[in-house]
């Protein structure tokens, strides 16, 4: 049997997401969308991939997060 590979973004596109409100006092989906970003602590920034996907993910929270580079 082949091995799958997960397809790659042909585009190199990135957008840089900064975690700058905490999410205690946030319902349970916001804390697992910031956990699914890859977020851990204040002031971290994560890079990612630029995805639909992503984009729906930082759009529920935009109140958590903030978008520094595109």
């Amino acid at each position: 049997m082949a091995s799958r590979k997960k397809p790659e973004i042909e585009s190199g596109a990135t957008i840089k997401i900064k975690y700058v409100k905490s999410a205690i006092a946030t319902p349970q989906k916001h804390k697992l969308v910031i956990k699914s970003l890859g977020l851990k602590r204040l002031n971290q920034v994560v890079t990612r991939v630029d995805t639909p996907a992503v984009r729906g993910m930082v759009a529920q929270v935009p109140h958590l997060v903030k978008i520094l580079e595109q």
